[in-house]
């Protein structure tokens, strides 16, 4: 088959597109056509938005992302390969279940709607929803980035990569990926590629959690891959040796 040429890079909660900055170069050195926009309400600089919260961010939910990205899916002139971390790594699964992509890749996803999280994630995200908050929005604390995305970095780097990738999120974003029947996966619908990518060492979606997902969809309806990547964080994106993750899924892509 020809392959798009097109990628899109979703990033996930807590952080913004910045974290993919490194990447869009990446696949652009590599003749690539790379599409990486910040989701709604989640543009600016992150120390910026760390002071003052973008206007939009308590407006965005998991469908909105969904929307986003599917629009301006649907003004491009091939379907693209999607990539996503994180809660993005299940909007990916939600945007290929509705056909929009070549082949999609989750990188440490969320869980659907249908699929039960273990304890550990339950632990880690449960302030992100704030169920039992007066705030508008989540902001992680220093010492909950270094637990919960930046486990496997030197000490010394945890705090340039708080200053430098953690934003704001909107509570409306993970209620609705628990609580919205839009969360849900149709694990038997015909589907195209799905390569699901692993952190041996992430807090927040571990890797039993990722081969529990891939291991949901049935066997005909379509090619369901799965690689974990031992000792690395949910901040597998952005850690260093991030480039063997993304040289794999180009790889994995361009075999298909």
């Amino acid at each position: 088959m020809s392959k798009s040429k097109t990628i899109i890079l979703i990033h996930g909660n807590f952080v913004n597109d910045k974290t993919w900055t490194e990447w869009k170069k990446y696949y652009e050195q590599k003749g690539y056509i790379v599409y990486a926009p910040a989701n709604p309400g989640h543009d600016g600089n992150p120390a910026e938005l760390r002071t003052k919260v973008h206007p939009d961010l308590v407006k965005t939910g998991f469908i909105d992302i969904v929307t986003n990205i599917s629009k301006l899916i649907d003004s491009l002139p091939e379907k693209p390969l999607i990539i996503g971390h994180s809660m993005a790594g299940m909007a990916v699964l939600k945007l290929v279940e509705l056909g929009k992509a070549a082949a999609g890749v989750s990188i440490d996803g969320a869980p659907p709607k249908n699929v039960f999280p273990p304890f550990q994630t339950l632990k880690t995200v449960i302030p992100a929803f704030g169920f039992f908050s007066s705030n508008k929005y989540f902001m992680g604390s220093r010492e909950w980035y270094d637990y919960a995305f930046f486990n496997t970095i030197p000490e010394n780097e945890k705090q340039k990569a708080f200053e430098k990738f953690a934003v704001p999120e909107s509570y409306k974003v993970s209620r609705e990926l628990v609580l919205n029947s839009f969360s849900n996966i149709n694990f038997k619908k015909s589907h195209e590629p799905i390569l699901f990518i692993g952190g041996g060492s992430d807090h927040i979606f571990p890797p039993s959690l990722t081969q529990t997902i891939a291991k949901k969809y049935s066997d005909n309806s379509g090619r369901v891959d799965l690689k974990i990547f031992n000792g690395k964080s949910h901040f597998i994106c952005g850690e260093p040796g991030w480039e063997i993750v993304a040289d794999y899924i180009i790889s994995w892509y361009e075999d298909l």
